[in-house]
């Protein structure tokens, strides 16, 4: 089994109306990944597909997916904003909330943190300032909003 160190947060910069699991699957073969990006995706309406089982590879961060668990929520752009936007729906939040639970509870020793985390810290001053940032993913402050889920260990 692999030793799990991160649980990433994900968007899947798409629309949520039109993006399904089909399309995102589309999309990684198109790019030529044997593994998807992401171990689970969840739809607009909270339900969680899991696309790839825990003990295989994703491809969600490069130079990083060896020991991580990535989970998307389909989302994050919106006609009219230029970019990322935290569109998840209510059941989105709900069962993203619940699913990185119950994924700390088995990796303890996991930190839960966004795509957009991963920066490098360009100026130095211990913060990864948004003009730093390599991608906005998951388009909302994922260590913040999920810290009490990362005291568990």
């Amino acid at each position: 089994m692999r030793r799990i160190t991160r649980i990433f947060v994900h968007c899947t910069a798409s629309w949520q109306k039109t993006t399904t699991v089909y399309t995102l699957e589309a999309e990684f073969r198109a790019k030529g990944w044997k593994n998807p990006g992401y171990h689970y995706v969840i739809k607009p309406d909270g339900n969680i597909i899991r696309m790839l089982d825990d003990s295989k590879v994703a491809n969600g961060v490069k130079g990083f997916n060896s020991n991580s668990i990535h989970v998307a929520w389909i989302g994050g752009i919106e006609k009219g904003h230029l970019d990322g936007i935290d569109n998840r729906t209510d059941k989105q939040k709900a069962a993203l909330f619940d699913l990185l639970v119950k994924l700390k509870l088995k990796y303890r020793d996991a930190i839960i943190m966004g795509h957009r985390d991963i920066s490098p810290d360009l100026n130095h001053n211990g913060v990864v300032d948004p003009w730093e940032r390599i991608k906005e993913c998951p388009c909302f402050d994922a260590m913040a909003e999920y810290c009490d889920i990362n005291k568990i260990g």
